[in-house]
């Protein structure tokens, strides 16, 4: 009677026993499971290079950190800061300092860059010719209409010699109006920065937002000159505030700093980009 009662305590301890340890496991895996999918983070970018930037170069860096980086597309530069404000998505690739400071400002948003990308800024591109020195008199020359991207064309324009703008003037507010010096005589032709690209086989030359010019598979290696960005004009990473001292932002930050980081960009197709004036 003894023996039977001790296989019995025996036999129902083992169960328990088991059960247990089943229960532990399933714990482990619901957890393991947990923390899986707070690693997959959802990155919002807007059409340009900065979607294949995070799934070339990026992700493959930051799965090492433990996070792997999937993107979501949208078709406007509004919506990736208003999404991230409302959680919709983990973090948000598309914009540089500049945008993002007078956007958040607008929208009472709280948002922070964690760290800098090589940015493709605007480029003179041609056909016609092979490099600037060969631009002939009264050439005809391609620009934007809105006033950001036409500021921009006329610093990149006399950053090479090609206009000179009124000393006077906010050169970040510069219409062809503000033109002091046009030396060879450019006949500027003003058109939806959308179109600019198009516009190459027509004029002698077009000026090119980085975004445009990269959609339409021009070679920035093959621009006659680049723009020389301005901190703020390079794009950064940014998460919600609130979250800036993270893991996850901590994370992308060591990538985005590395030397690893630096070299993936030396090897891709985003080599010819403005660097973060930290990598010199």
């Amino acid at each position: 009677m003894k023996l039977k009662k001790f296989v019995t305590g025996v036999i129902t301890l083992g169960a328990l026993v088991t059960l247990a340890s089943c229960g532990s496991g399933n714990e482990k895996n619901t957890q393991t499971a947990a923390d899986d999918a707070e690693k997959e983070v959802v990155v919002g970018v807007a059409p340009g290079p900065y979607g294949d930037m995070v799934t070339d170069v990026i992700s493959p860096l930051t799965e090492k950190e433990g996070y792997k980086l999937t993107t979501k597309l949208f078709n406007d530069y509004v919506q990736p800061n208003k999404a991230l404000a409302s959680k919709q998505i983990d973090a948000n690739l598309f914009q540089h300092t500049a945008y993002l400071e007078k956007f958040s400002a607008d929208n009472n948003l709280d948002l922070t860059a964690i760290g800098t990308v090589p940015t493709l800024g605007m480029g003179i591109y041609s056909k016609k010719v092979t490099r600037l020195a060969d631009v002939k008199d009264g050439a005809t020359v391609a620009i934007a209409n809105d006033a950001s991207n036409l500021a921009r064309t006329l610093q990149l324009l006399e950053a090479n010699n090609l206009v000179t703008i009124k000393a006077d003037i906010d050169e970040t507010k510069a219409t062809v109006d503000d033109i002091a010096q046009n030396p060879k005589n450019l006949e500027f032709k003003t058109l939806d920065a959308a179109q600019l690209a198009r516009a190459i086989d027509t004029v002698d030359l077009a000026l090119v937002p980085g975004n445009f010019a990269w959609a339409a598979k021009l070679d920035p290696a093959d621009a006659l000159a680049l723009e020389k960005l301005k901190e703020e004009y390079k794009n950064v990473f940014v998460v919600p505030t609130a979250d800036k001292e993270g893991k996850l932002a901590k994370a992308v930050e060591k990538v985005l700093t590395s030397q690893a980081f630096k070299d993936a960009i030396a090897k891709s197709d985003f080599k010819d980009f403005d660097k973060p004036a930290d990598w010199q």
